[in-house]
């Protein structure tokens, strides 16, 4: 699988894959359908061990690497309502600290720029952005402290393929490539680290977060949901390949010109011409592939079984150089992301509210909606929960 999403020969059959299934009007398909019951989504039992067992034991995407390219770069962003001081230091290392001051526990940072050093607000202890204790005024009243002891709490992390990585338990360990398993030479062969940051959006949403994963699972939806957007016009509806890695997994939705490979000799079968490549990175984290960038989308719950946070990342392939390139990628990105926050989750609140009042005891989840199904097992199979 060298090369995945690059060019080469598996470009090739990849494309050739997508291409068989529009020819022959259908799609990869679970074995059966799936009845997944409704406390799956709804039960606060449930959610809370999503939270404690799973999205705090586990490796999270905090943010691209891109974001914090520069030594003193830094942002702050708050996951799962802990805030994170995410840092590249002097030498050029990440970091990703709890953001609070060990002093009284007030926030030393916030926002995004470049600093090397963060002073809390409250009584002005400054740390640097390594995470150690730099100054503390008043220092008598602290006989006996020793400021090797009180740097800010550094959560375990990695920085791997593009992206900054968190485990949001101290205790913990981290091993991104045991996480990514098989999946990880085929990230490390698309080469994030060369993508340029571009912009985030951030916002709440009336569903499971486990419900708006689903929504970048199957393009059944397409036609009925994004038919006036790009997505609709450009990708064709109910078809997709579906590869699992473990945990993760990949699809492919073709674009409505791959059938153009059958008459012209001169066309691309780079997979990136011919279909939205899709990455699921269990548990919370959606890759978004084009021909010109990814969209980086991470949902997590929000306080509640039917309320979720998304945090929606544009990368450019290119780098932007120049204003006019930036103004060029500005108008991507406030397509693709009109297109996840009015068309998505415009419809998805409906399908919490559904999680939230139905009377029935499941949902069906068909054949052809086999990333969703795959999905749901995995959650399934880590939860306990029993699917029919």
């Amino acid at each position: 699988m060298e090369g995945a999403v690059r060019t080469g020969v598996w470009d090739i059959e990849l494309t050739r894959r997508a291409l068989n299934l529009v020819r022959n009007k259908t799609t990869d398909m679970a074995d059966d359908v799936l009845r997944v019951p409704l406390h799956y989504y709804r039960d606060p039992k449930i959610t809370e061990i999503e939270e404690t067992q799973i999205l705090r034991r586990t490796p999270l995407a905090i943010v691209p690497s891109a974001q914090v390219s520069q030594p003193n770069d830094y942002v702050v962003r708050s996951v799962l309502n802990d805030s994170l001081l995410v840092t590249r230091d002097k030498n050029g290392k990440s970091h990703v600290f709890l953001n609070y001051c060990r002093h009284r526990g007030a926030m030393p940072a916030c926002g995004s720029g470049s600093a090397a050093r963060f002073t809390c607000p409250y009584h002005a202890w400054t740390y640097r952005n390594d995470g150690t204790l730099f100054t503390v005024p008043g220092g008598a009243g602290f006989t006996g402290v020793d400021k090797a002891d009180y740097g800010l709490v550094e959560l375990p992390n990695e920085e791997r393929h593009g992206f900054i990585w968190a485990v949001l338990s101290a205790d913990a360990a981290i091993d991104v490539d045991e996480h990514l398993g098989s999946l990880g030479p085929e990230l490390a062969a698309i080469d994030y680290p060369s993508f340029g940051y571009h912009d985030f959006r951030e916002f709440e949403s009336d569903v499971s977060w486990k419900g708006a994963l689903e929504a970048f699972a199957e393009s059944y939806h397409f036609p009925f949901v994004h038919g006036e957007s790009l997505i609709g016009q450009n990708a064709l509806p109910n078809t997709s390949i579906h590869d699992p890695y473990g945990k993760h997994h990949r699809m492919g939705f073709p674009f409505n010109w791959i059938t153009n490979l059958d008459s012209d000799p001169g066309a691309s079968w780079d997979v990136r011409d011919n279909m939205g490549v899709i990455y699921w990175i269990y548990p919370n984290l959606i890759l978004a592939n084009s021909s010109v960038g990814v969209e980086v989308i991470d949902m997590l719950p929000a306080g509640s079984p039917t309320k979720c946070t998304v945090r929606h990342t544009w990368l450019a392939r290119v780098p932007a150089q120049d204003d006019a390139t930036r103004a060029g990628y500005d108008m991507i990105f406030d397509a693709v992301h009109a297109a996840v926050r009015d068309e998505d989750f415009a419809m998805l609140p409906q399908c919490g509210q559904g999680v939230r009042q139905g009377q029935h005891d499941h949902m069906i989840i068909g054949r052809n909606e086999i990333g969703v199904q795959h999905m749901i097992r995995v959650f399934a199979q880590e939860l306990g929960v029993a699917l029919g």
